[in-house]
C-alpha cells in the first residue's frame, strides 16, 4: 500500500462521484485548488479533511486506503 495507490484511487472516486471539485471542496471545506492538489501532486489530506471527502464523495475509506478491494 504505498502513497501511489492511495493517490490513484482516490482521484477515481472523485472522478466517479459525478460531482465537480466545486461541489466536492465546498463539501469538504477547503479549496479547490487543494482538492485538484490531492489529486494531481503529492499533497495528501490530513485525517480530517480524509473523513469528510470519503463522506462527501460516498467512497470507502478502506477502499482507498487499500484495505480492502470493494
Amino acid at each position: 500500500m504505498g502513497d501511489t495507490g492511495i493517490k490513484r484511487r482516490l482521484t477515481e472516486e472523485i472522478r466517479t462521484s459525478g460531482l465537480t471539485t466545486v461541489e466536492i471542496a465546498k463539501r469538504v471545506g477547503v479549496s479547490p485548488e487543494m482538492i485538484t492538489q490531492y489529486k494531481t501532486t503529492s499533497k495528501m489530506p490530513s485525517l480530517e479533511v480524509f473523513a469528510k471527502l470519503c463522506q462527501a464523495i460516498d467512497a470507502s475509506a478502506d477502499y482507498i486506503l487499500g484495505l480492502n478491494r470493494y
